[in-house]
């Protein structure tokens, strides 16, 4: 049995707090992803669709009220946050120090703010193999899979597209 004097909970009053914003969140990219069916789900590239598609559902949720009626809802806020144009990587970033900000301004602990930082921490440091689109030309994919030439690229560059892609095929 944990102390409760030695910090064994992080909610005020003794109180448990449960990350359940983000677990829902990667709940909901990891249905998306599985119903696409893009990519096998013990795969590295589907660990950084999941948890770039993580990353968006949660940190698009201004009001902190992820609701399982809204999810049909959200596809096209989604759709439009992970598109091609947009600037995802620095929407991560100023999102994630807003949401830091207001829970040190609160004094309320954000069990949901440690688990969206080690993913968007992953998919950064984290490099995959991946087809080199910009040496095949006319930016074609090459047909077989082992063939042309391959690139290590961060992780939230290959996972952004397929959350992206996983959206529209839902």
């Amino acid at each position: 049995m944990l102390d409760r004097e030695q910090g064994s909970t992080d909610g005020a009053d003794g109180e448990l707090t449960v990350p359940m914003a983000w677990l829902y969140a990667e709940y909901i990219a990891d249905e998306l992803l599985r119903t696409g069916d893009l990519m096998p789900p013990t795969s590295f590239e589907f660990r950084a669709g999941r948890d770039a598609l993580a990353l968006t559902i949660f940190l698009s949720d201004t009001d902190g009220e992820l609701s399982g009626i809204r999810v049909v809802t959200q596809l096209e806020t989604w759709l439009s946050l992970t598109a091609y144009d947009q600037p995802w990587q620095e929407w991560v970033r100023d999102r994630l120090a807003e949401i830091a900000v207001g829970a040190a301004r609160s004094g309320r602990p954000a069990p949901d703010l440690g688990l969206a930082e080690e993913a968007w921490r992953w998919l950064q440091e984290t490099e995959l193999l991946a087809p080199d689109l910009n040496a095949v030309p006319g930016g074609a994919p090459v047909v077989g899979e082992d063939e042309g030439p391959k690139v290590w690229t961060p992780a939230w560059q290959l996972g952004l597209p397929l959350g992206h892609l996983a959206i529209h095929l839902f």
